[in-house]
């Protein structure tokens, strides 16, 4: 996947579609992610860093394939952490109240702890 068929749209439909696939706190870090990249005052360079940390996420080659039981997806949540640190000025509670709305009208309840480990790393 590259810079240009990434939209809004085909970014919200391919996290719609690893909800089975992945945790719930990486589902919580790439829909951060997502709608800190949908607002209007993150600046180009965030931006940029949001769609290079969905490149990764979404790519079917990456250090460790996403397939390996137990670690497929630890890189990416690595790359996906390292993309939210960066950006974390514009991480707001309006960014963080729509990624949890999403994530629970997607997957149902979760702890409360598990999102709160992402959050507080920002």
């Amino acid at each position: 996947m590259s810079f240009r068929n990434l939209t809004p749209s085909t970014i919200m439909s391919t996290l719609r579609g690893m909800v089975r696939h992945i945790s719930a706190p990486l589902l919580y870090a790439a829909l951060l992610m997502y709608y800190a990249f949908r607002r209007s005052d993150t600046p180009a360079w965030a931006k940029r860093i949001v769609m290079g940390a969905f490149v990764y996420l979404f790519s079917p080659i990456d250090a460790i394939p996403d397939m390996s039981p137990f670690i497929g997806y630890t890189d990416d949540l690595g790359v996906l952490m390292y993309g939210l640190v960066m950006i974390a000025a514009y991480i707001n509670t309006d960014v963080r109240a729509s990624a949890r709305h999403t994530l629970f009208t997607w997957i149902g309840h979760i702890s409360e702890s598990r999102l709160r480990k992402i959050d507080d790393l920002l």
